[in-house]
This record gives structure tokens, C-alpha cells and sequence, in this order.
């Protein structure tokens, strides 16, 4: 909006000319997000204290330590997430970006359906919430219609090419098959971190690496200068997401705040199904959707957990891990929680230096 309202009158005051600038404008996404979180994350929590009288149901058969120590604690934090994204990319972005509407359209839709989902749980007293079919229901039909409207903004031939890292030139063209795909990688990519947000603080720092990852990534293949250079594939226009990635970053580092151990708050279904939808259309439209999984790498390896788990045990009725998904696993052998969640962050860190190599190494 700033940079909509003030930008034009640059030619009088120069001082507007530093809204033309995306690295300013991303530190002020990240900046004002950040400070929504700390401003409005007491209210937020004292509020949802209220609704949630016993606060998120605990599963029952999750480690014996979460019934007593995480009881009480509030769910549908991730409120306080959406609200500094949305309002320090509203504040910050270019309006007239297609893209950043297709990836709001994704991150609050994503964020609705888990909010139903929280709700449920809360009124049921259950960890059940919306049965499973209806949820990923709601969100491929989200994703179908995002990429759609992604694939009318992207310029072609590129709108249904698909690269891989590591390769210099050559573009898969999928035709159609690039919708599927792409609600594949939103879609997943918004369950992994679903299934990662089960600790204290271990979900939300990968997702802020993941978002800081993909500022810089839509800032370079936004740029034509840069992407010759890199020989990346040029996406005009994509370079105002790193906006909105900024206000993700800034986001996550407010609710950190409040979510780190003992947590005050979790982010919920609300929260995690919303971040991590936002990062899978960030990845397509940029067009590195096999970078997010290097960079996520973290949330590959939970989901893959929770897959070989459920496969081992009803092909033979045996468990590969002592709990699914990786991180009860450790917690079963006895190793504490805050030893798990930083361990798990530096292994976050090292996959995405990992992911941004890829971005040379060609």
C-alpha cells in the first residue's frame, strides 16, 4: 500500500524513491510484522486464555510428559502469525502484484481450514478435529485455484515448466500436469509443517529459515540481471514476494516470543497449515519447487516418518520408530525437549545452506 501511495509522488520528494527499492521494502515487512506480533500477541493469548478454558486437548497417546507439562497451554496462535504477514505485506507489498494476492489467497484460505480445524478440536475436547478428507478436500481446491491463477499471471512458455537444481538450462514442460503438481507441493508442503508443529519452538524457526531462504530466491528470480548471472529462470514479477516472505520471517520471529519453551501459545492447525502453504506457492511461482524440499528438508524428513511408519505397521505390523512423527521418536529415547528442538534447528540450517547452493551449483 505504501508503495502505491507514496512511490508516484517520488519525482517531489525524494525521499519516496526508497519504495521503488524491494530490500527496503522487505525490511519493512519484516519490521512491521514483527512488531504486530510483540504489539498485539499479549492480547491475543489473554483472549484465547478465556475461550479455551483447558486450552488444546492433548493427545492421549502422544508421550506421557505432554498430558501434564503442555495442558492448559492455548491453540490458534497462528492468528497471531497471519495477522503481522498480512498486514506487513498489505503494508509494504505492491498491490498491484498478482502474485502476492494468488499467495494470500493460498496462505488465509490454508489458514481458514485450519482454524475450522482447531475449532473442532477445541468444542469436541478431542485431537480430532475435521475429518481428513474434507480438509485436504478444501485445500487442493484452494491450491487449483491459485495455481490457475498463477499459471494466467506467469508468462509462457514458463507457466507450466518445471525446473530441477542443479541443471543449468533445461525445463521440464508438464502442460496440464503442472496443476497437480504444483497443488502437490502446496499442499504437502503445508501438512509436513502440520506434522512438524508438535514442540515447543520446533516448527516455527524452520519455517522463518524456509521464508528468509525464498525472500532471496523471488528477490533474484525477479531480477533479470541477477538471473542471467545465476542462470536461473526469470519470472517477471516475482520479486515482490520477497515482501511478503520478509513479513513471514518478521512474523515468526514475533510469535517465537511467545511460543518458545514452556510455550504460552501454539500455533495450531491455524497457524502451520497457513505458513506452510504460503511457502509451497512461493516455490512454485518462483519456480523452485525442488529447492523448498531441500530447504524444508526438516518437514520432508517428519512426513516421511509418519509415512514409513503407517506403511511398516499395517504391511507388518511392526513400528520403525518408537513414535511418529521423528521428533516423539527421540523424545521416547529419552532425550528432552529443548535438546530435540535446537538440534532440529541446526539440522534446518545446514539443509538450507544446502538449498541455497543450489542456486550457484548448476
Amino acid at each position: 500500500m505504501l508503495f502505491n501511495l507514496l512511490y508516484p509522488l517520488a519525482d517531489d520528494i525524494g525521499f519516496f524513491n526508497l519504495f521503488r527499492y524491494l530490500t527496503f521494502r522487505t525490511g519493512g515487512a519484516v519490521l512491521t510484522a514483527l512488531l504486530i506480533s510483540f504489539l498485539v500477541g499479549p492480547t491475543v493469548i489473554r483472549w484465547l486464555r478465556l475461550r479455551q478454558k483447558e486450552g488444546q486437548p492433548i493427545r492421549e497417546d502422544g508421550p506421557e510428559g505432554h498430558l501434564i507439562a503442555k495442558r492448559g497451554t492455548p491453540t490458534m496462535g497462528g492468528f497471531l502469525i497471519l495477522l503481522g504477514l498480512v498486514a506487513g505485506t498489505l503494508l509494504w507489498a505492491d498491490l498491484t502484484s498478482g502474485y502476492v494476492w494468488a499467495v494470500l489467497l493460498v496462505t488465509i484460505g490454508f489458514g481458514g481450514i485450519g482454524f475450522a480445524d482447531d475449532l473442532l478440536k477445541l468444542r469436541r475436547r478431542s485431537s480430532h478435529g475435521l475429518p481428513a478428507w474434507l480438509k485436504f478436500s478444501a485445500q487442493i481446491l484452494i491450491a487449483v485455484v491459485a495455481m490457475l491463477w498463477i499459471m494466467d499471471l506467469t508468462s509462457a512458455p514458463l507457466a507450466t515448466r518445471l525446473s530441477f537444481p542443479f541443471v543449468k538450462e533445461f525445463l521440464a514442460n508438464l502442460g496440464w500436469g503442472i496443476v497437480p503438481f504444483a497443488v502437490l507441493v502446496m499442499v504437502g508442503s503445508s501438512n509436513a509443517v502440520n506434522l512438524t508443529d508438535g514442540l515447543d519452538g520446533l516448527a516455527i524457526v524452520p519455517v522463518m529459515i524456509a521464508a528468509a531462504c525464498f525472500a532471496l530466491i523471488a528477490y533474484l528470480v525477479g531480477n533479470a540481471v541477477f538471473t542471467d548471472y545465476l542462470q536461473l529462470q526469470f519470472v517477471p514479477g516475482a520479486g515482490e514476494l520477497a515482501v511478503l516472505c520478509g513479513a513471514l520471517v518478521g512474523a515468526s520471529l514475533g510469535f517465537l516470543w511467545y511460543n518458545a519453551p514452556p510455550a504460552m501459545v501454539f500455533m495450531g492447525d491455524t497457524g502451520s497449515l497457513s505458513v506452510g502453504g504460503a511457502l509451497g506457492a512461493v516455490s512454485v511461482i518462483t519456480k523452485h519447487e525442488f529447492v523448498l524440499a531441500i530447504v524444508g528438508g526438516l518437514f520432508v524428513l517428519e512426513t516421511v516418518s509418519v509415512i514409513v511408519q503407517v506403511v511398516s505397521f499395517k504391511t507388518t505390523g511392526r513400528r520403525i520408530f518408537r513414535m511418529a512423527p521423528l521428533h516423539h521418536h527421540f523424545e521416547k529415547m529419552g532425550w528432552l525437549e529443548p535438546t530435540i528442538v535446537i538440534r532440529f534447528w541446526i539440522i534446518a540450517f545446514v539443509l538450507a545452506m544446502l538449498g541455497l547452493s543450489t542456486l550457484k551449483l548448476r
